[in-house]
């Protein structure tokens, strides 16, 4: 985790956290373009997906809608307890616990969906081969991330995130996403993209 996540008290932030619009995706067309992206990034068949850094279990949440199976991991207690009742009643099952090391055995996954996480973790590289080798064969991950800001920007380039993807991944897919801001609910200058890397 960066120093500038870790000086973060996401317990403190978790009651507010879905205000930002594409956080709790409350708008209805904000969150249709989410479903719809997402709809492009997960298997067409049902699957068990792993949300690490879930948060509030928003994305959690519009998988599940499209039938999947959702295991979420996430630090903080209290945006566990958030997804848990946003999710209640369906196949979720959400994790206290570090993203880079989630607390889940043996158990192996159709696709790991991470948001916003990767970019502030110590050793990218070992991460992501640890995720690679969270899941089953033909399984998939699906990185949200980018760069923010202008003075002193954050987070990871969609080329370097490529570059470090190349070891354990066959092939690698970016979709830029600075340019929809019904994403956002707003209009974005920084670098937003996805990535879906498979075998």
């Amino acid at each position: 985790m960066s120093e500038s996540e870790a000086s973060v008290d996401w317990d403190a932030e978790a009651p507010t956290f879905d205000e930002e619009p594409d956080h709790g995706l409350r708008d209805p067309e904000i969150r249709r373009a989410w479903a719809d992206r997402l709809r492009g990034w997960l298997p067409a068949a049902a699957g068990d997906v792993l949300d690490l850094g879930c948060g509030t279990g928003t994305l959690s949440l519009l998988a599940a809608e499209q039938g999947h199976r959702i295991t979420g991991v996430d630090l903080s207690p209290a945006m566990v307890d958030l997804a848990r009742a946003k999710l209640a009643g369906r196949d979720a099952a959400f994790l206290i616990g570090d993203a880079a090391t989630p607390p889940v055995g043996e158990q192996r996954y159709d696709v790991v969906l991470v948001r916003h996480v990767l970019w502030s973790l110590p050793d990218p590289a070992r991460v992501l081969r640890h995720w690679r080798g969270l899941l089953r064969p033909g399984g998939r991950l699906v990185l949200i991330e980018g760069r923010w800001g202008t003075v002193s920007p954050v987070g990871i380039p969609a080329d370097r995130l490529t570059e470090l993807l190349a070891p354990v991944a066959g092939h690698v897919r970016v979709e830029r996403l600075s340019d929809d801001p019904l994403l956002w609910g707003k209009t974005v200058a920084d670098e937003r993209y996805a990535v879906v890397a498979m075998e």
